[in-house]
């Protein structure tokens, strides 16, 4: 079964990114985040003969079904297994720059959600694995069954934004003394009988961080973002969509930071600071949009 024809995945922002991100039509494309290939598939759809888009991802399954979708657009699209830490090293070795356009569409997939094998959610039973890509060798287990409560307190806090991080850890603890957590329902159950369950689930934010930390999301994020600028080209365009606040939060010091030091500039008129968000239309069609912040700096 092709993964790609089964998800019925619609990128975020697509019409608001493809306006900002594409400026030279015959130019060179990074998708810093493949996924499924929507965004490269629309961007490819966008530029003319002579451009070219490469996608990055660190996930085998996601390339290869990406790579399905693509099919078509052999001569002007490539894709490279890689995390965005190692970003400047495949633009390098593939000698893809300088670049027109990058774009990173932060966050986890579909593919990697709706796969109870990965262990990314909590309404799936599956193993607490979590990790993006094969490469990585911490995993969600290892976390939540060796490492004191006062480290899993502060991980909840940072990378959660979880209020009741000490009881959630403190909870975990106990419940590992009497058997080892193995299953993403088994911790989900744990945070259930602690936490009272809001508008979310209660696990939401003790899941997102978890797997942030398993994956080293918020540093290659920085790492990324701060490597990619060289290999623009003058005018070329940086485009960001994150979901959460702590991506956020970094990507606005990161842009604050190279338009400060003269590389980069706000483009357009106006607030050209502030966040691009979903309108109505697009909120209802595809909730995962009410979250949703696209950035963008240009290349001086």
């Amino acid at each position: 079964m092709i993964l790609a024809e089964r998800y019925t995945h619609e990128p975020v922002l697509l019409a608001e990114t493809l306006k900002r991100l594409i400026t030279d039509k015959g130019g060179l494309y990074l998708d810093a985040t493949l996924g499924l290939g929507g965004h490269s598939e629309a961007i490819l759809q966008t530029i003319s003969a002579q451009g070219k888009v490469l996608g990055l991802d660190a996930d085998p399954e996601a390339l290869a079904e990406a790579g399905h979708r693509l099919g078509a657009y052999s001569g002007s699209f490539h894709s490279v297994r890689s995390n965005f830490r190692s970003l400047g090293a495949v633009l390098e070795g593939e000698g893809f720059f300088p670049l027109s356009g990058a774009l990173f569409d932060l966050g986890v997939s579909s593919l990697q959600l709706d796969k109870p094998a990965r262990g990314f959610s909590f309404r799936h039973e599956g193993p607490l694995d979590m990790r993006m890509g094969p490469d990585t060798t911490l995993t969600a287990e290892q976390i939540v069954n060796r490492w004191p409560a006062e480290q899993i307190a502060m991980l909840l806090k940072e990378f959660g934004e979880e209020p009741e991080a000490e009881r959630i850890a403190r909870a975990i603890v106990a419940r590992r003394e009497k058997a080892l957590l193995t299953t993403t329902s088994e911790l989900a159950s744990v945070v259930e009988g602690v936490v009272p369950r809001t508008g979310h689930h209660p696990a939401t934010r003790t899941f997102q961080a978890l797997r942030i930390a398993v994956n080293q999301e918020l540093e290659s994020l920085t790492r990324g973002l701060e490597t990619v600028v060289p290999y623009l080209k003058t005018g070329g365009r940086l485009c960001v969509i994150s979901f959460h606040s702590l991506e956020d939060r970094i990507v606005k010091n990161v842009f604050a930071s190279l338009v400060s030091q003269g590389k980069c500039a706000y483009p357009g008129r106006g607030d050209a600071r502030s966040a691009v968000v979903a309108g109505e239309a697009e909120t209802a069609r595809n909730p995962r949009a009410r979250s949703a912040k696209l950035r963008v700096v240009e290349k001086r």
